[in-house]
C-alpha cells in the first residue's frame, strides 16, 4: 500500500514514467546501478558510497544554470564522456520544473549526500535548487509545474502528482533545520519559511467549497483567479481521490494548527468518507506468456477494500473517466486502452489516511 510521504510521493511520482514504457529507463540497483526512482528510500550506509558519489556527480552536470533540474530523467544511469559533454553544452536550454520529483528531489538527495561525505559542492547545489524554487514561487503562494514560466497548464499551480506538496515538504525541512539540512543559514532557512507561510495559505484558499462544505483539492488550479483548472485532455477540472492525500498529510503535520487548518482537514475527511466506492475491484489482464499488461479492468467483488477514483466531478461526486478526447464518461471501460494502461483512475491512496493518520492527529489536537 503506497502512502504519501514524501518519500512515496518521488516514487509515485518517478515511477509515472516507467509505467508507460515497462520500466526501460529505470536502471537497477543492488549488486551495480542505482535506480533514481527510488534514490532517497536506500541505507544509510549507501550515501557517501562510491555507488552515491557517482550518482550524485551526474545530478551536478544535470543541474540547470537557473538552479533546478529537468524531470523523467533516470540520473542514475551511467554517463560517457561525449553525454557528459553534452550536458555541459545544455545548462542553460533543458527545462526546468517540479513535475514527477523533479528539483526537490535532487535537493533532498544532495544534501544527504553533503551530510555523508561532506563535499561542499553538494551542500552549494542544494542551495542554488532552493533559491530556484524560492524564485519560481507565485506572489500568491502557489507554484508553477514549469519555471520559468511556460504559456499554457504548465503555469497553474500545480499539485498534480505532489509537485507543490513535494515542494513544501522540502521548504519546511530545511525553515525548521531538520536533518540533513543544516549546512543552510538562517537567512535561507527563513525565506523558506516564508514561503511555506505562503504555501499554506494558498492551498487553503483552494480548498474546493461546495454548498458551504469544504470538500478537497483540484490537481491544478488558475494561478489568477484560483479557481479550478484543467490540465491536459483528460485531466479536467475536477476533485482530486490522489492529490488530494498528500494535501491533507501536509496540514496534519503542521503543528499546532488553527482553525482554518483543522476545518480544512475534517472537510475533506468527511468527503473521503462520502467519496469511496465499494463493491469494486481492479484487476490487471495480462498476457499469458510475457505476462505484459493488456488491459485493465474493474469486476464486482463485494469483498473489495474501498477505492476512490482520481478525478470526481464538483458538486456530484460522481467519478470521471476521461479519453485523450476530453469526453467525460461512468465507467473505466468507456474509454480508450491506452489510457486505461497509461493513468492511475483508481485507488486506495486514503485508506492509511482515514484509518491510522486521521485517528491519531484528531486525538493529538482536537482532544
Amino acid at each position: 500500500m503506497l502512502k504519501l510521504t514524501p518519500k512515496s510521493l518521488v516514487l509515485f511520482a518517478t515511477m509515472l514514467p516507467c509505467l508507460a514504457t515497462g520500466y526501460q529507463a529505470c536502471a537497477q540497483w543492488g549488486g551495480g546501478q542505482s535506480r533514481w526512482r527510488n534514490i532517497l528510500d536506500q541505507p544509510d550506509g549507501f550515501y557517501g558510497s562510491d555507488e552515491s558519489i557517482r550518482v550524485a556527480e551526474n545530478v551536478l552536470l544535470y543541474q540547470n544554470n537557473n538552479g533546478g533540474w529537468p524531470k523523467n530523467v533516470d540520473m542514475a544511469r551511467q554517463l560517457s564522456d561525449s553525454q557528459k559533454t553534452n550536458l555541459l553544452k545544455q545548462k542553460d536550454k533543458s527545462e526546468t520544473l517540479i513535475d514527477n520529483g523533479a528539483t526537490w528531489t535532487q535537493i533532498r538527495f544532495l544534501a544527504l549526500m553533503h551530510a555523508a561525505t561532506g563535499d561542499e559542492r553538494f551542500a552549494d547545489a542544494a542551495r542554488r535548487g532552493l533559491g530556484y524554487l524560492l524564485a519560481a514561487q507565485y506572489p500568491n503562494g502557489g507554484w508553477p509545474m514549469i519555471y520559468p514560466l511556460r504559456k499554457g497548464y504548465y503555469s497553474h499551480i500545480t499539485f498534480n502528482d505532489g509537485a507543490m506538496i513535494g515542494v513544501m515538504e522540502l521548504l519546511r525541512d530545511v525553515a525548521e533545520g531538520r536533518e540533513p539540512f543544516a549546512f543552510v543559514d538562517s537567512e535561507l532557512r527563513d525565506r523558506c519559511r516564508q514561503a511555506t507561510d505562503k504555501g499554506l495559505d494558498v492551498i487553503l484558499k483552494c480548498q474546493v467549497v461546495v454548498d458551504g462544505k469544504p470538500t478537497v483539492w483540484c490537481a491544478q488550479y488558475d494561478e489568477h483567479t484560483l479557481e479550478p483548472a484543467a490540465a491536459r485532455t483528460y485531466e479536467l477540472p475536477s476533485l482530486s481521490g490522489y492529490e488530494s492525500v498528500g494535501i491533507v498529510r501536509y496540514l496534519m503535520d503542521i503543528d499546532h494548527p488553527g482553525p482554518e487548518v483543522k476545518r480544512a482537514i475534517e472537510g475533506a475527511i468527511e468527503w473521503f468518507q462520502d467519496a469511496k466506492i465499494e463493491g469494486l475491484r481492479v484487476e490487471w489482464v495480462r498476457d499469458g506468456d510475457s505476462r505484459r499488461p493488456r488491459d485493465r479492468v474493474v469486476v464486482p467483488d463485494p469483498k473489495a477494500e474501498p477505492l476512490w477514483a482520481r478525478f470526481y466531478e464538483i458538486g456530484t461526486n460522481r467519478p470521471m473517466f476521461v479519453g485523450r478526447d476530453g469526453v467525460v464518461h461512468e465507467h473505466l471501460a468507456d474509454i480508450e486502452r491506452e489510457r486505461r494502461l497509461g493513468y492511475a483512475w483508481l485507488g486506495d491512496w486514503p485508506e492509511d489516511l482515514l484509518e491510522d493518520d486521521y485517528p491519531k492527529w484528531r486525538k493529538k489536537w482536537c482532544g
